[in-house]
């Protein structure tokens, strides 16, 4: 850092949207705290998916009467192979 400033980083934002297709390890959103993972997603600052699917968003409401935004995974079926 030249002269003692630092800046911001700009990749901070949802990777993703509700529909879409992922891959096992696709980062979905960076430093964003405004959702929480859900079903076959990891993560808590940097989520990621656990699994192959198709993303999409549900809202909860908590205990304390907040609402909350979840990013959840439906996981694809994939072929056995015999």
């Amino acid at each position: 850092m030249i002269g003692g400033f630092s800046t911001p980083k700009k990749d901070k934002e949802v990777k993703v949207s509700s529909g879409m297709a992922v891959k096992t390890g696709q980062i979905l959103v960076r430093g964003v705290t405004r959702y929480k993972p859900g079903v076959n997603v990891g993560g808590l600052g940097t989520m990621f998916a656990r699994c192959s699917g198709k993303v999409y968003f549900t809202k909860k409401k908590t205990s304390h009467g907040q609402v909350r935004t979840f990013l959840n995974i439906e996981p694809t079926k994939e072929k056995t192979a015999k």
